[in-house]
């Protein structure tokens, strides 16, 4: 907890937002971390070639905040380490990019077989392994696949992608908040 781990206590009740993000820095194993590490070195090159620098850290960290969330909104109690939310955010901008210029794409069958077999196995390893917060991966790949969708049909999106995922994070935070406190954000 000291080095910046997450904790839904610790950020909503708190205010420690900056867990949010230093949790992404963290790993709790060697193993851990070189899981990650190779999936950045294998998808993220691809979808960095794709896009812009900016697009992708912008992309990477919306995914890892707003992943970071769902986790504390399932998981609230939970520690939570890690950067594999905004990783699946980047395999979600894979695919929303690559639905983006499906119509341009020769080998789309074979990319979609490749891509559905890389996020099943994920998916059994977060199901067999208790460790793992499945949560922040769904949420993570979903705010990637939208960023990806819109930075395919036109980079400039990426500014409304943007300020829309702060926003949305945001709204979040206030929602979590509101479940913490108990109280209704519609009537306060």
């Amino acid at each position: 907890m000291n080095f910046g781990a997450s904790n839904g206590i610790l950020v909503v009740i708190y205010g420690e937002f900056w867990r949010l993000f230093s949790a992404m820095f963290l790993h709790g194993s060697l193993l851990h971390i070189t899981f990650n590490m190779l999936s950045l070195w294998f998808v993220g090159r691809a979808v960095e070639g794709w896009i812009s620098r900016f697009s992708y850290l912008v992309i990477y960290f919306s995914s890892g905040i707003i992943g970071g969330l769902v986790s504390i909104y399932f998981h609230p109690n939970t520690v939570a380490i890690g950067a594999s939310g905004a990783i699946f955010g980047i395999f979600g901008a894979m695919g929303g990019f690559v639905f983006a210029n499906r119509e341009r794409l020769i080998y789309l069958e074979n990319f979609l077989k490749e891509f559905g077999v890389i996020l099943l196995l994920n998916f059994l390893i977060g199901v067999v392994f208790d460790s793992i917060d499945l949560s922040a991966h769904i949420g993570g790949l979903i705010v990637g696949f939208i960023g990806g969708l819109m930075v395919g049909i036109s980079k400039r999106l990426i500014f409304i992608y943007l300020i829309g995922s702060i926003v949305f994070a945001i709204l979040f935070y206030r929602y979590l908040e509101s479940i913490f406190y108990g109280i209704n954000p519609i009537l306060n």
